[in-house]
């Protein structure tokens, strides 16, 4: 047994089913597991969710997961269908989740360039969500990204921005998700951790080298991300929920992590998390 809860995303593990996912977490030692919508079959969520029975959803990326278009679904466009779209996603998952499970959102990119535009939108968009996941038992964890992905993904790129917005919506079931790849490079990072506090609602793990993609990441330890020192960061917030593996790896890349042996990049982040949770501890 041990003091964290560790698991993967089904991001990571992109080639495989839902049904091999969660086989195979199990196997390599995790007890979470972050879920992805596009591999549940729309048919029955219910019988899918089922089998992760010893894996607990740490949280869900769902189809259309941003305000605004992104690199993952440019349709619809209207942010307020965009919206609608995350609501049927939560109302049908919510009833099979454990109560609190967080739901990732992003920004999307601006429209027209207009980042203040996408803010204001997106805060609105984030209390209107917040309620209707509260409804249901859920929370909503907004997620900052990378300055890598301004032209893909988010009008927002700082952890300092990301946790301004959330605390403007000041609403009790909005919070932050912190993906190390996205805000290892927020100036003062450790004090923003600090003061995102009981607000962390999910921890997203990856490491960075120079991408050559939005979708360019790489296994714990094997880039230049000062990970012992921000899991130490969240860890003195007090922060209990689940540590998930994300790593995005396009298909195009050479070298991709997804192209390879995936039960072996399992192993090799299990292993070395356990060894960053020893030293930062």
């Amino acid at each position: 047994m041990t003091d964290y809860r560790f698991g993967f995303s089904e991001f990571t593990t992109w080639p495989w089913s839902f049904r091999h996912d969660v086989e195979r977490y199990r196997a390599h030692g995790a007890d979470s597991i972050e879920i992805c919508e596009f591999k549940l079959p729309h048919c029955d969520y219910g019988e899918y969710l089922g089998i992760v029975d010893g894996l607990t959803p740490g949280s869900v990326q769902m189809d259309v997961h941003s305000v605004f278009a992104d690199s993952m679904a440019n349709k619809p466009e209207d942010p307020a269908d965009r919206i609608a779209a995350m609501k049927a996603a939560i109302a049908a998952t919510a009833p099979h989740l454990p109560g609190g499970t967080p739901f990732i959102v992003i920004t999307g990119v601006a429209p027209d360039g207009n980042v203040r535009k996408a803010r204001e939108r997106s805060r609105d968009a984030l209390a209107e969500l917040g309620d209707f996941a509260a409804e249901r038992g859920m929370t909503i964890a907004f997620e900052p990204l990378s300055p890598a992905t301004v032209n893909t993904d988010t009008a927002i790129w700082t952890l300092e921005d990301g946790l301004e917005l959330v605390e403007r919506v000041a609403h009790p079931s909005v919070g932050i998700c912190i993906d190390t790849w996205n805000v290892w490079q927020s100036r003062n990072v450790e004090q923003l951790i600090a003061q995102c506090g009981q607000r962390i609602l999910v921890v997203q793990l990856s490491d960075w080298k120079t991408p050559r993609s939005t979708a360019d990441r790489f296994s714990l330890g094997d880039g230049i991300i000062p990970l012992e020192s921000l899991i130490r960061a969240i860890r003195r917030t007090g922060y209990g929920g689940a540590w998930i593996v994300e790593i995005l790896s396009s298909m195009h890349l050479e070298g991709s992590l997804w192209k390879g042996d995936l039960d072996a990049l399992l192993d090799a982040n299990r292993k070395r998390f356990a060894e960053l949770w020893a030293a930062s501890g």
